[in-house]
């Protein structure tokens, strides 16, 4: 009787040990085929930035599998969410050269550099930006447009340009060019 108890005490330490093992691997996140780095930073309510940061990541591209530590713990992920009368503070703005784009252009894939499907989501609201100046995955505030979200990256993109996305091409064609004000926000 006394090996019985202490074999039972043995595989119920070793379980106990296991999962706290599992719950301390909860910060890490295995890459999914369809994945992007936006999409992951949405689910964690973190920024690309941080997940490049925290994963020694030189460019947007991930492929399935690829394991990816996520630093803001569940618990804090979910007081931060409970937390919705968080002021939004301005981190930078300027004026910029705006013109606007479509997902659905002759040789367009509707995809944007991190991962964003413009076809199947095209009410979202998202930004073609030079990176150095408006970094990918920032929250961003365009006047005559809206909120939207810094996701895509375009060889015009230099400096002070920004396109935005317009589901019509109609509609596009009429944004014309516009010089705006960018605000980017935390």
């Amino acid at each position: 009787m006394k090996k019985f108890i202490l074999s039972i005490s043995t595989v119920l330490c070793l379980s106990i040990g296991i999962s706290s093992a599992a719950s301390a691997s909860s910060n890490t996140y295995t890459v999914k085929s369809g994945d992007s780095l936006w999409k992951i930073s949405k689910k964690y309510k973190v920024s690309i930035n941080q997940l490049k940061s925290w994963n020694h990541l030189k460019s947007d591209q991930i492929r399935p599998n690829q394991k990816l530590v996520i630093s803001l713990p569940k618990k804090a992920a979910a007081a931060k969410k409970k937390v919705t009368a968080k002021k939004t503070k301005v981190v930078k703005q300027f004026t910029v050269s705006a013109t606007a784009y479509t997902g659905s252009c002759k040789g367009c894939s509707g995809i944007t550099a991190t991962g964003i499907n413009l076809k199947k989501n095209p009410k979202m609201k998202v930004i073609s930006v030079d990176p150095k100046l408006i970094p990918l995955g920032s929250k961003v505030y365009v006047e005559g447009y809206g909120y939207a979200i810094a996701g895509d990256t375009g060889g015009a993109m230099k400096g002070k340009k920004i396109d935005v996305f317009i589901p019509s091409k109609k509609k596009a064609l009429q944004w014309g060019r516009k010089t705006v004000k960018v605000k980017i926000l935390n």
